[in-house]
């Protein structure tokens, strides 16, 4: 089958039903979906929110009921992989309500992973509970293991409260894949120790640029560190062998020789990722964007809302996924220091 532009699709059966997976323009199949589930955060850290944040009303947030709908759409379209993510997802209310619904598309098969992004403020709290609802690998962001540090790049954080989440996690038996950004005289220096610390604890790291969404107080130039000069300066200190390893996102990972362990690089600014793009992402307010790094949008509440039927969704859904852009054009330099989306990155889900 094709739309009308032209864009290529295939008919499956699901049920009685038969809906198009997706794919988009230039024939990437879309099998992974980041749903944030909350705009609110309990740290504020400096590359991602303002200090002094205006958060959405809550009539506009959907419910987890209306957020399990619009997974369970996603699913039905072919979507294999979601990930929760915020803000802060453990912070939402009764968040594990949704997770144990969503664990029913987990065994079924039509989910080969259910998982999610976390700050780890919560995990010493929930990680029993989402390790029992099919959660198994989870990503925890962490710059820093300089406690002082810790607070400044968090503004509000505690490590120790992360450390013992991690803890916790661990114990529970999830996998965990630490999130470093890379911030130029900040943490720089510190990667290293960071590589040693998670590997012999099992954990891969995955350093990350940071991207220029939203106004966050602090000039993007001065934030700014290319994982290029990262992976240069690790380079000169450890064996970094390609691997093929993948896990559906944008990191293209290396095992470090030295400490058997695996690092990734997530490099929006320095090299896209985007020529292999299989990802799409709602806010909690259930505005999809099929890039992060795009303005372009598509409403999926008011057709969730105006019908018990899914038909207006699927319809709104095939819609927006034949305007999927090639990719984004993320640049920081001293001629594009302000951001390149007013949207911050928790509105939109890491």
């Amino acid at each position: 089958m094709a739309l009308a532009n032209g864009t290529s699709t295939i008919a499956i059966d699901r049920g009685e039903q038969k809906l198009r997976t997706l794919i988009d323009p230039f024939h990437r199949a879309i099998t992974y979906l980041r749903v944030s589930v909350t705009d609110r955060c309990d740290f504020r850290c400096v590359y991602c929110m303002a200090e002094h944040m205006t958060f959405l009303p809550k009539r506009e947030i959907l419910s987890l009921e209306e957020l399990d709908r619009l997974c369970s759409a996603f699913v039905a379209k072919g979507v294999t992989k979601l990930r929760l993510t915020g803000g802060e997802p453990l912070v939402r209310r009764n968040i594990m309500t949704l997770v144990s619904s969503l664990s029913r598309h987990l065994t079924s098969g039509a989910l080969k992973e259910l998982t999610l992004t976390t700050n780890g403020s919560q995990l010493q709290k929930y990680a029993s509970e989402l390790k029992a609802n099919g959660i198994n690998r989870i990503n925890v962001s962490l710059d820093t293991l300089d406690a002082d540090k810790f607070s400044a790049i968090t503004r509000w954080g505690d490590l120790n409260k992360v450390i013992a989440g991690i803890d916790a996690a661990q114990a529970a038996g999830l996998q965990i894949k630490i999130n470093t950004v890379a911030l130029k005289g900040v943490n720089e220096e510190e990667i290293a120790s960071l590589l040693e610390w998670a590997h012999a604890r099992g954990m891969d790291l995955t350093v990350i640029e940071v991207m220029p969404l939203g106004d966050v107080d602090e000039s993007r130039i001065d934030q700014y560190l290319p994982v290029s000069v990262v992976r240069a300066r690790l380079a000169e200190r450890y064996t970094l062998e390609e691997t093929d390893y993948l896990t559906g996102g944008p990191a293209r990972y290396v095992r470090v020789k030295e400490t058997g362990g695996r690092l990734g690089f997530i490099t929006p600014l320095t090299h896209n990722f985007c020529e292999s793009c299989n990802r799409i992402r709602i806010t909690c307010t259930g505005t999809l964007y099929m890039c992060l790094g795009q303005n372009d949008d598509a409403d999926l509440r008011s057709p969730l809302r105006a019908s018990e039927s899914d038909d207006l969704l699927y319809a709104a859904i095939d819609e927006a996924i034949t305007r999927k852009p090639k990719g984004h054009d993320f640049v920081i330099d001293r001629h594009h220091q302000r951001p390149a989306l007013p949207r911050h990155m928790s509105m939109t889900g890491g």
